[in-house]
């Protein structure tokens, strides 16, 4: 039986970075709020001496218990779906503070080409550019607009930056100058401006410095222990929704965390959201939380799930085009996306690889979006290429030439040769949604509480692939710039498909975004059309993929949405109908 409990200004699914902003801006503004976290309890002290591989990169402590609940995935509409078990194909955030916790802390931007995409394609290139199979879209706002709010994200998570000399403008600087310089880096940046290109500094949540952000939370200086993704910091040097808004959220006292809470679905009259049920996972009770406003705050796949799951909205039909909820997933994917590009392996230069931290590097923006001219090539939107020393941790880096055997005594003999030799670059792409990517309901498979799993459908359109082709050739040309003297550089093949057990990156979509319920499951402030005290905050809103990573954005989309939350809570109806800016 469902016990119900006392009702709350506001009640959210997941204490991550999206959150853990709406918590500390609704707390900030007066208003009870309760997080349901279905992981455990965690606290900076928890990660204090945690350098432990085996424990984190092998075991992957931070991760979601994949079995209990996972997704299953194909790659082709015609196939069945497999569920994915194992957390080095799945790296999805659990605990207090999510994925926030454990990333690298790379802090990009997107462009202003990405939120008016179908409008500037068509402008500059005309329909016919736009792939039959796309079914790529405005989202009903434009860069200026959303601008504040990146600003306001990178001041609460000390962002440590160098302004791109081709991106978009900015109202202030960085709060933080960029990282550390070193020879890895200027090497990658030398050889890119000999080739015509303009490098800049990554912008990293990994603090360059001491910094105490407008909320008076101090995030200390990085130490360079190459320690950041999979991990959390131990030096509270990388911001983290931690040491930032739920620290924020506590100190109002009106914020309460709820580990080991799995929520199961919405309550819902069809019309009103009434609150969250959900399981407590120590005891097997389960709760009805009460609220005013419900906050979908878990990643794509949690929102997605909780949307079908209660019977929220129309699920999408690939076959149709009918239907919302599950639509436009995209994403940056393993073998397609990101993690592919050129390493290169130098003879007579040796490097301190075993420093570093994950926002630490150079990137190139002049393939970004559309940066370059489109007319010519046979794809859409860009990548960015990028050097990043994440430090090389002692047991999992063995990165040998091609021609090295696969085992044996030259292959011990190269790994430890080329250890402090070995340089790679990356190209990360966009990746535009088709009708045959999307989620649904697996008609077969179930979680540890018995509710069906997600499905995910993944096709990759030739676009794609010729998109990360370039990138790759963009990769190699920088490498040997730099003067390696072997490379193995990645093939992308004309057939590649998506390699559906790997889900190691960043994903969006099901709950896109617009400035119409034609076209959208929510408005511009991630609240829905249909349901107006539900907001669906966080990736899943993305129409699609840009060229960057997401955190920054996904940041600045929580604030705007926390701004219409709040006018909700004292108004009520549609935020979106008379905008924020205006009633000021």
């Amino acid at each position: 039986m469902v016990k119900k409990l006392k009702k709350v200004d506001a009640v959210i699914v997941g204490s991550g970075w999206v959150g853990g902003i709406a918590a500390a801006e609704l707390t900030k503004a007066g208003y009870n709020v309760v997080i349901l976290e279905r992981g455990k309890n965690k606290k900076h002290e928890d990660f204090i001496g945690t350098k432990d591989e085996l424990r984190y990169s092998k075991r992957y402590e931070l991760m979601q218990e994949l079995n209990k609940d996972t997704i299953t995935s194909r790659n082709s509409i015609n196939k069945e779906a497999i569920p994915v078990r194992n957390n080095m194909n799945a790296r999805l955030g659990n605990h207090t503070g999510g994925a926030g916790v454990h990333w690298n802390g790379m802090s990009f931007r997107w462009m202003p080409y990405d939120f008016e995409i179908y409008s500037k394609t068509v402008e500059r290139y005309g329909k016919d550019k736009i792939p039959k199979e796309s079914t790529m879209q405005d989202w009903g706002i434009t860069y200026d607009e959303l601008e504040p709010y990146f600003d306001q994200y990178e001041k609460t998570a000390a962002i440590s930056g160098e302004e791109n000399p081709l991106g978009a403008s900015r109202s202030d600087k960085y709060p933080n100058p960029p990282m550390k310089d070193t020879p890895n880096i200027r090497l990658f940046t030398k050889a890119a401006k000999a080739l015509g290109y303009h490098p800049y500094r990554i912008p990293s949540a990994n603090a360059s410095q001491t910094y105490t952000n407008p909320d008076g939370e101090t995030i200390n200086g990085c130490v360079y222990c190459a320690f950041c993704e999979e991990y959390g910091c131990d030096f509270g040097a990388k911001a983290d929704p931690i040491g930032t808004v739920l620290k924020t959220a506590h100190k109002t006292g009106k914020m309460e965390i709820r580990n080991d809470a799995f929520v199961n679905r919405v309550s819902h009259d069809g019309k009103k959201a009434n609150g969250l049920v959900y399981t407590d996972t120590t005891t097997g009770e389960e709760f009805e939380q009460p609220a005013d406003i419900v906050v979908l705050a878990g990643f794509v796949f949690t929102n997605t799930k909780l949307l079908l799951h209660s019977k929220i909205g129309q699920p999408y039909d690939p076959k149709t085009g009918q239907g919302m909820i599950g639509k436009n997933f995209t994403g940056h994917f393993n073998n397609l996306s990101t993690y592919i590009g050129a390493r290169g392996f130098f003879e007579d230069k040796k490097f301190n690889n075993f420093m570093g931290a994950g926002g630490m590097g150079s990137s190139i923006g002049d393939f970004s979006g559309d940066n370059e001219d489109h007319t010519n090539l046979n794809y859409l939107h860009g990548y960015e290429v990028h050097y990043s020393q994440l430090g090389s941790r002692p047991i999992a880096n063995n990165a040998v030439p091609y021609d090295t055997p696969g085992w044996g005594k030259e292959f011990k003999k190269n790994s430890i040769k080329y250890y402090n030799r070995n340089l790679f670059i990356t190209a990360q792409s966009g990746f535009l949604p088709n009708k045959n990517s999307y989620m649904d309901l697996d008609p077969t498979y179930k979680d540890a509480l018995g509710n069906p799993l997600l499905r995910v459908t993944v096709e990759y359109a030739k676009q794609d692939i010729e998109r990360a082709k370039a990138g790759v050739a963009r990769c190699e040309e920088i490498m040997k710039e730099m003067g390696a003297d072997k490379m193995n550089v990645d093939v992308v093949k004309d057939d590649t498909v998506f390699d559906h057990k790997f889900y190691t990156d960043h994903f969006f979509g099901g709950a896109i975004m617009g400035a119409s319920p034609e076209n959208s499951v929510v408005n511009t402030y991630s609240q829905m059309w249909d349901m107006e005290n539900l907001f669906v905050v966080g990736g899943s809103s993305f129409p699609h993929t840009g060229n960057y990573n997401p955190t920054v954005t996904i940041g600045a989309f929580a604030y705007r949405a926390a701004e219409g939350m709040i006018k909700f809570l004292k108004e009520g109806g549609n935020v979106a109908v008379t905008p924020l800016e205006k009633n000021a």
